[in-house]
């Protein structure tokens, strides 16, 4: 029998601190190497982008890949990348954490748009706030402490 799965992620994490240093000339390039890791694990990304403290990641995995491993692996790849290649001066680490969010397909396409302006979101809406929506909306209960 074989194996089909339909679950959409939307990951998201942050600089270490929440430090503003992914600067926008080389961000797209970031993207990019983050894009390769998910296609090299066999999950397809529906759409990948951030701001100067933060990456959104909409993708599905393939069902021999666990969540945790897959965020693990563009986490430690990314930093090492960013660094090896001076991609970003000021970046040290990613912050501990992340959050995943599973959604239907026919949440895609909102999520897509959602993801795709995250430059005009973020004018109105800091990251802090943004994420502490998207734990409510799932149904998650958060200790701020955890959140700073």
């Amino acid at each position: 029998m074989a194996t089909y799965t339909q679950i959409i992620y939307h990951i998201v994490f942050a600089t270490k601190n929440r430090e503003r240093v992914l600067d926008q000339p080389r961000r797209e390039d970031l993207f990019r190497y983050i894009w390769g890791i998910i296609k090299n694990h066999e999950g397809h990304v529906f759409r990948l982008n951030g701001v100067d403290d933060h990456i959104h990641i909409l993708t599905s995995l393939h069902p021999t890949v666990g969540l945790a491993d897959l965020v693990k692996t563009i986490k430690t790849g990314s930093a090492k990348w960013i660094k090896e290649n001076k991609v970003f001066p000021q970046f040290d680490h990613w912050q501990e954490g992340y959050g995943a969010f599973t959604h239907s397909v026919r949440e895609k396409a909102a999520l897509i748009e959602y993801i795709k302006n995250q430059e005009e979101h973020h004018r109105q809406v800091d990251f802090l706030d943004e994420y502490r929506k998207l734990l409510r909306d799932a149904g998650i209960e958060f200790d701020e402490k955890y959140l700073l």
